[in-house]
C-alpha cells in the first residue's frame, strides 16, 4: 500500500489543510481567480485512434464549433473567464483513458473533464475524477457498464461523476421492438465479448437473457470470447445448431468484420443480424459492402430526430448539415452526442457560482437542460448519477450507390419518427 504522503493533494483536501500547508503555484490553484491569467479549463477524453475510432469521428468537427462559440470566454458567477479546451486520445484503451485523465486532472488541473463513448473510456475517466474530486460528465456508453461496472452501489451513487446515455432495458425494448413484427422463430444467438459492455449485456441477472426469455425468445450464448478475435467457428457452429433466425450482441468493429465473413464461408445465414457498437458507423457498413445491407443496431441520433441545440439553435438536421458540409463525410451517431456533452458542459458552467469544483457540481446536480439529445436532468433515477435519453433501432438499407441508417422501430420513443419498415436478411 502506498504511502498517503505520496498522493498528490486534491483541491478539496488543499482547502481543508490550509493554504500556508503548500507551495505558492498551489496556493494560486485553490484560490477562486480574480486575475485575468484565470483560464477555465475543460478536459476531454475520446477515443480518437484504434478499434473504437468510429466515436471519435466528429471529435474535430465538434471542437472546432465548440472553440469557436467559447473564443469569447463564458460567463461563470457574474466574471467572464477565456476557456480553454484540451482532448486527448484514450487510444481505445481502458489503461490509456485513465492516464490521459491522470494527466489533465494533476498536470493540466482541469475545472471540468468530458468523456465518451464506451466504458473503455468513460469509466477510467470517471473513476480518476471521483477520486481527484474533479467534475465530470461522460456520455455514449449504456448505464450499466457505466455505473455497475464502476461498482457503483445504487444506494450511495457517486459524488462527482454524472453521465447521460440510455441503458440495457432500452436497448433491449428497441432489439424486441424490432423484432417482434418479423416473422421468425424467436431463437437467438449471442455474441458478447469479455469485456465491460459485453459482460454487462450478457449478464444473467440484468443483461438481455432475462427480458428476452420473458419476451418469449431463446437465447443461445456460447460464452464469452476474448476482443480481436480471429475465429468465431465455435459461435457459428452454436448457431447453426439451434437453428438461429436472430443474431445479438455487443461488439467492436473488426470483431463483427471476422465473425460476418466467417458466417458467410460457413453458410450460416440469419433473417436478423441486429449488433451494438459495431454498427453503428457508415465506415463499418461501407466497408462489409454488399453484406452491410440490412444489418440492424440501436439508434440513438439521427438528422430526424425532434430535438435542437439549446447553444446553437440548430436542429438536427441542421447541425448534421453543418457537418457533412465541412468534412465531405457521411454523418454518425456520435455527432449529437458529442455535441450535446459540450451543451451541458457550457451550460453548467454559466451556471455555476463560481469556477470552483463545489460549485461546478453544483451546477451539474441541478441541471435541467433541453439538448440536442433531449433532455437532460439528473432526477436520481434510474440511479443517482445517470439520466437517460431515449432510444430507437433501425436498419441499414442501401438506396442507389450508398447506405442509409433507417428508424423501423420507434416503439420505446414514439417521439423519433420511423423511416421505413424492416427487411429480413434471408
Amino acid at each position: 500500500m502506498k504511502d498517503s504522503s505520496s498522493r498528490p493533494l486534491s483541491r478539496r483536501t488543499l482547502v481543508k489543510v490550509g493554504i500556508g500547508a503548500v507551495a505558492a503555484p498551489a496556493v494560486l490553484r485553490v484560490i477562486p481567480a480574480n486575475a485575468q491569467s484565470r483560464a477555465i479549463k475543460i478536459g476531454h477524453v475520446s477515443p480518437r485512434t484504434g478499434p473504437l475510432a468510429g466515436f471519435g469521428e466528429a471529435d474535430t468537427f465538434i471542437l472546432e464549433q465548440v472553440r469557436g462559440i467559447l473564443a469569447k470566454g463564458v460567463a461563470v458567477g457574474g466574471k467572464t473567464y477565456p476557456v480553454q479546451i484540451i482532448s486527448k486520445d484514450s487510444q481505445s484503451s481502458g489503461s490509456r483513458a485513465s492516464e490521459v485523465a491522470s494527466e489533465l486532472i494533476l498536470g493540466d488541473k482541469v475545472d471540468l473533464i468530458l468523456a465518451s463513448a464506451t466504458p473503455d473510456t468513460t469509466n477510467p475517466v470517471a473513476d480518476q475524477a471521483e477520486v481527484n474530486e474533479v467534475p465530470c460528465i461522460t456520455t455514449n456508453c449504456p448505464w450499466q457498464p457505466y455505473f455497475f461496472g464502476r461498482r457503483g452501489d445504487p444506494k450511495k451513487g457517486f459524488t462527482w461523476t454524472y453521465h447521460f446515455f440510455w441503458g440495457l432495458e432500452d436497448v433491449i425494448a428497441a432489439f424486441l421492438a424490432l423484432w417482434d413484427g418479423a416473422p421468425t422463430n424467436k431463437v437467438v444467438g449471442g455474441l458478447f465479448p469479455n469485456d465491460a459492455d459485453g459482460n454487462a449485456w450478457g449478464d444473467p441477472q440484468r443483461g438481455l437473457p432475462p427480458a428476452l426469455a420473458q419476451a418469449g425468445y431463446k437465447l443461445h450464448d456460447p460464452g464469452r470470447y476474448q476482443v480481436m478475435n480471429n475465429d468465431f467457428t465455435a459461435q457459428i457452429s452454436a448457431f447453426k445448431s439451434a437453428g438461429a433466425d436472430i443474431v445479438t450482441g455487443n461488439m467492436i468493429p473488426p470483431d463483427f468484420a471476422t465473425f460476418w465473413s466467417q458466417a458467410a464461408q460457413q453458410g450460416f445465414r440469419p433473417k436478423i443480424v441486429t449488433i451494438g457498437k459495431a454498427l453503428l458507423f457508415p465506415s463499418v457498413i461501407d466497408s462489409l459492402g454488399a453484406r452491410g445491407n440490412g444489418l440492424t443496431s440501436e439508434i440513438w441520433w439521427t438528422p430526424h430526430h425532434p430535438f435542437k441545440s439549446s447553444l446553437t439553435g440548430q436542429s438536427a438536421a441542421q447541425l448534421t448539415e453543418a457537418y457533412t458540409a465541412a468534412t465531405r463525410r457521411p454523418w454518425t451517431q456520435p455527432i449529437g452526442f458529442q455535441h450535446a456533452l459540450f451543451e451541458v458542459a457550457i451550460d453548467v458552467l454559466r451556471r455555476a457560482k463560481s469556477p470552483e469544483p463545489k460549485a461546478i457540481l453544483d451546477a451539474i446536480v441541478a441541471t435541467d437542460y433541453r439538448s440536442i439529445v433531449g433532455p437532460v436532468k439528473w432526477t436520481g433515477q434510474p440511479v443517482k448519477n445517470v439520466t437517460k435519453t431515449p432510444l430507437v433501432a433501425g436498419q441499414w438499407q442501401r438506396k442507389g450507390d450508398k447506405f442509409d441508417l433507417v428508424i423501423t422501430a420507434n416503439k420505446p420513443a414514439p417521439e423519433i419518427p420511423v423511416g421505413g419498415k424492416l427487411q429480413l436478411l434471408s
